[in-house]
């Protein structure tokens, strides 16, 4: 049975003094003076001209009892049971509670290409890892369209052609043509937050923005963008979290120890910066923690020592704070090339995080080099192996029929014939066994087998964009979300 808790009594209360010493005596650079007001509103010491923040001790105890018995309030009316993930978490799968307790397994949804913003694109063709290009992210948008067009698609990768500040809008103009549920473009500066909400008014479609992501250029320094991100996220009510992607031995102490110390106050900080500026904003937050390769100076968002560090500085958020951070899911590997290995150390973190959680997150989104670089075959691997979890979750369905119990007595003791030759297999064996349509399921059999898997996933690639047709979206209505475009293009690149 996995231990479902790494640290003692002690252990919290010594590291929850430790973060308090980090808040206290360090702070938080914060480039954004409505962040520094409300703080010290809150009752921070403020330094406006250095732009630090610091958190008196009493201060930080009395908000960490205050959300803790917020927290303990709800789980207690049944509004939150699960103290493994946020519950507005994507990554995770949708786990019940029935009446006697148990919680019931529920594969993760399926992965779409949705908000990944990824930097490159890997041309699965050729092997080369390429800058996003407009013309790349139409390719993905068919994909998405016809793998689930349910779901649409999104800004999985960053246009890089285009100037930064106007990026996402230029993919949520290519969204808006291509797309026939377009997502919203990743507003990383408010700037571009009206412009993307402009844009959605004309399509149609209310609020079409997202901010994503709020991460702090770690250690404890919410920088410009960031911070003011926060204050806008804060004001119009949205959930507010450090997205933490500490890294030991470089941005936090290499030791676990140290590096639960200084990502927890940056949690806690974040938070507290959150209802200085909104008291009834909700609260969130993912931790994706990453190591160091000692040799070569790389990091992994993936490897089992990262990922004990996330667990940890979720127990002591959990139990210190009462509030838990989402665990980041099985994408964000470290395999720097698609295929089977990056899929399979997708779905090994994935379990390692439902090991420790109790609730199983999503293997991946098509992502590899640590979410730096997209492919459309990796996103085939991904969804295979996600549909392969749905077997899990699976009712077993205990009927007359599904016992078979005609072909059991027929069979007997399977001398003359066996099970693999009945009308009940044949009838039944589609909705009873995973059927991959790319992966070999008879097990690893070399380069040369996975060379073929490969091919294989190229061309359900090729296949489903093939089948794609481009929406008719109304040609007025992309001319005036070009006019935005291009008048946020002279205003804020002036």
């Amino acid at each position: 049975m996995f231990q479902r808790r790494l640290l003692t009594d002690s252990d919290i209360e010594r590291l929850a003094d430790s973060a308090l010493t980090i808040l206290e005596k360090v702070g938080i650079i914060c480039q954004n003076t409505d962040m520094l007001r409300a703080l010290d509103e809150w009752g921070a010491i403020v330094d406006y001209e250095g732009e630090v923040a610091r958190f008196p001790r009493k201060r930080v105890e009395e908000f960490a009892a205050v959300i803790r018995e917020e927290r303990a309030g709800k789980l207690e009316n049944g509004l939150d049971w699960s103290l493994g993930f946020a519950q507005d978490d994507p990554r995770k799968g949708k786990a019940s509670k029935p009446d006697d307790g148990f919680a019931v397994f529920q594969a993760p949804p399926r992965p779409t290409l949705g908000t990944q913003v990824a930097q490159f694109c890997y041309d699965d063709a050729t092997g080369e890892r390429n800058p996003g290009t407009r013309e790349d992210l139409i390719t993905l948008i068919r994909l998405g369209d016809t793998l689930h067009p349910e779901e649409g698609s999104g800004h999985s990768l960053i246009i890089r052609e285009a100037p930064p500040l106007i990026e996402p809008l230029e993919a949520a103009l290519t969204l808006a043509e291509y797309s026939r549920k377009p997502g919203p473009g990743f507003a990383w500066d408010v700037r571009q937050v009206d412009c993307l909400i402009e844009m959605g008014d004309i399509l149609g479609i209310p609020d079409w923005f997202t901010m994503g992501a709020v991460c702090f250029a770690h250690p404890l320094r919410f920088d410009r963008d960031v911070a003011a991100r926060v204050v806008r996220m804060a004001k119009m009510g949205h959930a507010v979290g450090l997205t933490g992607m500490q890294i030991s031995g470089a941005s936090t102490p290499v030791t676990v120890a140290g590096f639960v110390a200084v990502a927890s106050a940056e949690f806690v900080a974040a938070w507290i910066a959150a209802r200085a500026l909104n008291p009834t904003v909700p609260l969130g937050g993912s931790v994706w923690a990453a190591t160091i390769d000692m040799r070569n100076a790389e990091t992994s968002f993936s490897a089992p020592d990262a990922m004990l560090r996330s667990f940890a500085t979720n127990e002591l958020l959990t139990r210190w704070t009462g509030h838990s951070v989402a665990i980041g899911g099985g994408e964000y590997s470290a395999a720097k090339v698609p295929g089977l290995y990056a899929a399979l150390e997708k779905a090994y973190k994935a379990m390692m995080i439902a090991a420790f959680t109790g609730e199983h997150p999503g293997i991946g989104q098509g992502m590899v080099d640590s979410g730096k670089t997209i492919s459309p075959v990796q996103m085939i691997l991904d969804t295979e192996y996600t549909i392969a979890l749905e077997s899990l979750g699976q009712p077993v369905e205990v009927t007359p029929e599904m016992i078979g119990m005609d072909e059991i007595l027929s069979v007997g003791f399977g001398i003359t014939s066996n099970h693999l030759f009945t009308e009940h297999t044949l009838h039944h064996y589609r909705d009873s066994f995973w059927l991959p349509q790319v992966v070999n399921r008879s097990g690893y059999a070399g380069f040369e087998d996975e060379k073929a898997i490969l091919e294989k996933a190229r061309k359900r690639v090729a296949d489903l964009i093939a089948t794609y047709e481009k929406p008719r979206v109304d040609p007025d209505k992309l001319a005036k979300m070009r006019q935005v475009v291009d008048r946020a293009r002279k205003e804020l690149l002036a």
